[in-house]
């Protein structure tokens, strides 16, 4: 697992694109046949994935945790942005298709991911942050018929923002977050730009109680993305492709534009779960 420290916005206004890079990137997250893993040391996020092609592969703690098995002191979401495959948890399987999620509960000792086809193998991105109590293990779909493990996303957790005249067409599915899924301090959800929309989160904001993490995937090997972050008033960019991930500070901007459109995974974290809780920049003081 590797570990990512902490910085102050002081300092990271001086530093130079590779810097940038090498602090807030996750440029690698899907490696095949592996289960990778970025810790930061803001709120203690856990950023990674497990890609299984030819074998099932089990989750484990590592040394970084302390731990006896990884959700002792933990919770998980899982979104699946590959092929059909099977998240094992304690011995129930689960099958979790394209873009569909899952919550994994502390204290779920065995782990497991494995894929349906290695033509076409799962890609399971996940989110994982410190836990004070259980709650439930569910699978999340955006649409079907709930059952006692199954959570179908509300219609007021799939919300249509933005229009083409201002690139930011869009509609946010809420997978993770009070009163759907219940946490202990994960929020996570999906964005899919409609074509034609280029920018997330603008005007954009920040949120002093949470930080988070983006996903950007879905854009082919020839586009980029432009990723703003920094304080409202310093603010930088890291070019970023498909199936990358970035580190948000909560002191942090969080926001994109693209050469094309795209969907992405947001995960926070923090003091709250209110995910209207934001600090709202007004576009004449971004610089």
């Amino acid at each position: 697992m590797e570990v990512r420290t902490a910085c102050s916005p002081k300092d990271s206004k001086y530093y130079t694109t590779d810097r940038l890079r090498e602090e807030f990137l996750i440029e690698e997250v899907f490696i095949p046949d592996e289960i990778k893993m970025v810790y930061s040391q803001f709120d203690r996020i856990i950023t990674g994935s497990a890609t299984p092609v030819t074998k099932s592969l089990k989750l484990t703690a590592g040394d970084e945790l302390r731990a006896e098995y990884f959700l002792e002191r933990r919770e998980m979401g899982v979104i699946n942005i590959g092929g059909k495959g099977f998240i094992t948890c304690d011995g129930k399987k689960y099958e979790v298709n394209h873009k569909e999620a899952m919550y994994i509960a502390r204290g779920t000792k065995d782990i497991s991911f494995e894929s349906e086809s290695s033509n076409r193998p799962a890609k399971f991105y996940i989110n994982s942050t410190p836990a004070h109590k259980a709650y439930k293990t569910v699978l999340i779909k955006l649409n079907g018929e709930p059952s006692e493990d199954v959570v179908i996303v509300k219609d007021e957790n799939k919300v249509e923002l933005g229009s083409l005249e201002e690139s930011n067409h869009r509609t946010i599915n809420k997978f993770i977050l009070p009163g759907q899924v219940e946490s202990c301090q994960l929020v996570m959800g999906m964005t899919a730009l409609e074509p034609g929309s280029v920018w997330n989160t603008m005007p954009c904001h920040t949120h002093d109680r949470r930080m988070e993490v983006y996903l950007y995937f879905d854009l082919p090997d020839d586009a980029v993305v432009f990723h703003y972050m920094g304080e409202p008033a310093e603010t930088r960019h890291i070019v970023m492709r498909n199936e990358q991930a970035v580190i948000s500070p909560s002191w942090s901007i969080h926001c994109a534009s693209a050469t094309r459109n795209y969907t992405f995974i947001w995960g926070m974290c923090g003091e709250n779960k209110a995910f209207n809780d934001m600090d709202d920049v007004a576009m004449k003081d971004l610089r």
